[in-house]
């Protein structure tokens, strides 16, 4: 399955480089943590960086029910979200030639608020799976007044596009012949650590929590 192309969403630079089909689109988004939110506040341009998950053909954001970016959102304003991975710096052996090695979805689209508590709970334990595996079954549940408080966007996946690069650097061929290093730096991102709160229960151990095993294995890092 794909998504449609849309003037949008063409890639007129390496187009080579875009794809619009769902799978691809889905696995970017479900290996990205933060998205940038774009909207037009008061005639202005505005971009703001927030956590997001991916459910079924949306992405789901929320915060404050006095967030001003999700209220100027949720009204059916339009959006334009990006998600950006960066893989890997690469090296070439001119300054031209070098570049980066990354995976990124643009969308367009108009959000929707969800208003049912159910759902919104529902969506906000998927984005609890998505960030902090197993943390919403040892975790306080939210209080009706919470939920109350707490605005979920939903950002359909209509009129969205892929672009990638890997690989190494594409070097003129003359340039092969110079004695420069070249090559990919990967770049990755995982978990590194655990910094307990000061104020831990006394029955809970302080160098232990089981989910972060879970993300931790997901992220591919060392256990």
């Amino acid at each position: 399955m794909t998504y449609p192309m849309t003037d949008r969403t063409r890639l007129h630079r390496r187009p080579m480089r875009a794809s619009y089909d769902v799978e691809v689109v889905h696995g970017i988004l479900d290996a990205g943590l933060v998205c940038d939110l774009g909207f037009v506040e008061g005639g202005r341009p505005v971009v703001i960086p927030t956590a997001y998950v991916r459910v079924d053909d949306a992405i789901v954001v929320h915060g404050s029910s006095k967030n001003r970016t999700l209220l100027a959102l949720g009204g059916g304003g339009e959006f334009c979200c990006t998600v950006t991975l960066l893989d890997g710096l690469v090296l070439a052996r001119s300054a031209f030639h070098h570049s980066v090695n990354y995976r990124s979805v643009v969308a367009f689209g108009r959000a929707e608020t969800v208003d049912d508590d159910g759902e919104k709970e529902a969506l906000l334990r998927a984005f609890f799976d998505r960030l902090y595996p197993g943390r919403w079954e040892a975790v306080r549940p939210p209080t009706p007044a919470e939920l109350k408080a707490t605005l979920v966007i939903r950002l359909p996946l209509g009129e969205v596009s892929a672009k990638r690069r890997s690989g190494p650097a594409l070097d003129d061929e003359a340039d092969y012949a110079l004695p420069v290093w070249a090559g990919v730096a990967p770049i990755t991102q995982h978990v590194t650590g655990l910094e307990p709160d000061a104020r831990l229960h006394a029955a809970v151990d302080p160098t232990h929590a089981p989910e972060i095993a879970v993300y931790r294995a997901r992220a591919g890092a060392p256990s």
